[in-house]
């Protein structure tokens, strides 16, 4: 179906802020929270991010689209994103790995956007602001009257207390074989997990289970693993209380531990830390990270609203029973954890996403320290 690029969109957020522009991808409305992606490239990636589900997504760069979509990029087998903002997108596709234009992609996938407005002006009400609900109206909805768009937007879900893990999940578990030298079964639960990170896991020796949310320990340790881990995801960490206590249960168990984002999240919360919601998270490839043992500082890649509460500098104890643990990253733009590392049991974890799909590459190495962690672990249990 062919749409006309004048077409009028409206993006309206909760607190009656208005920008008109054109109609970009499908034409109808759609609601969710709206958040700002820093990043320069890599949009196919993040549209493909489950983390996104529930978001509508304004990207700071103002030129989007040039290199359109491929089949060997995509995160997951499907858009994920609620919306999408742009301000200039391209008019033609202009890459040789390309098999179509985004337009056509969010098209066929009913992901209504809208284009020609100021995307900077929209972040910047949002970092005043802090993230808030919105809606993206077009076709007959961008009719509506102003009162009754506003409307739908307040009557929206907020994203504080809610659980996605249900809807990002694989329904059906999958294993991914082992590259090079097998270590061992890896059990991975998948809370919207990015091909790119299952992919580095198997090519350094693990057999990757990739198991729903809706798994049991007894179906974990069942698998034998020589390690577990937690994925990425959408949503409040708060109301995952199902996948905390999995998580403790494995690690009473003896079970090695890797997690990021989400996953670094649900283990601040088995250790007895608290987690809170930022004002207008991290999203984007260009985040500054501390890593506190090596003193290294890292360019990473970020998806996240909501944060670990936990004092930086001192060796903490966990109040649930694992000993101690320390801050292990730290980010240099808010002082925001980003990283958490027990010191008695064999588990850490990270706020951002070391496979960085479309780049940087700068926290690869953590795919390295979790194996050599693993392969010390089997070697001292034996």
């Amino acid at each position: 179906m062919t749409f006309a690029l004048t077409d009028p969109a409206v993006l309206v957020l909760e607190d009656g802020t208005r920008y008109a522009g054109r109609a970009y991808g499908a034409r109808g409305r759609t609601l969710g929270e709206v958040v700002f992606a820093t990043g320069m490239t890599g949009y196919q990636e993040t549209l493909t991010d489950p983390s996104y589900a529930g978001q509508i997504v304004v990207m700071t760069a103002p030129h989007i689209g040039n290199t359109g979509v491929n089949d060997e990029d995509p995160e997951s087998s499907r858009v994920w994103v609620s919306g999408y903002v742009v301000r200039d997108p391209s008019r033609v596709v202009s890459n040789y790995r390309a098999d179509g234009s985004l337009d056509d992609q969010l098209v066929e996938q009913g992901i209504v956007g809208i284009s020609g407005i100021d995307t900077r002006a929209v972040t910047r009400r949002i970092r005043d602001a802090g993230a808030m609900r919105g809606g993206v109206f077009s076709g007959e909805d961008a009719a509506l009257d102003p009162e009754q768009q506003l409307e739908l937007v307040r009557s929206g879900a907020e994203m504080t207390g809610r659980n996605l893990s249900a809807e990002v999940s694989t329904v059906d578990g999958y294993v991914i074989p082992a590259e090079g030298e097998r270590i061992g079964n890896l059990a991975v639960l998948d809370l919207g997990v990015k091909t790119s990170t299952l992919n580095y896991l198997a090519a350094r020796g693990f057999e990757v289970h990739v198991l729903p949310q809706t798994v049991t320990l007894e179906e974990v340790l069942a698998l034998d693993p020589v390690a577990a881990f937690f994925s990425n995801g959408p949503g409040d960490p708060g109301a995952s209380d199902q996948h905390v206590e999995l998580l403790q249960g494995i690690l009473r168990n003896d079970v090695p531990f890797f997690g990021i984002c989400f996953g670094n999240q649900l283990l601040g919360r088995a250790l007895g830390f608290g987690t809170y919601k930022l004002p207008f998270g991290h999203r984007g490839i260009n985040q500054p990270v501390l890593d506190r043992e090596t003193g290294r500082i890292e360019v990473t890649s970020h998806n996240h609203g909501f944060a670990v509460q936990a004092e930086i500098g001192d060796i903490l104890e966990s109040s649930t029973g694992f000993g101690r643990v320390e801050v292990s990253h730290v980010n240099l733009n808010d002082n925001v954890v980003e990283g958490l590392r027990a010191l008695d049991i064999p588990a850490f974890s990270v706020q951002y996403h070391p496979e960085a799909a479309a780049g940087p590459h700068d926290s690869n190495y953590l795919f390295d320290r979790f194996r050599d962690m693993v392969l010390a672990h089997t070697k001292d249990s034996k």
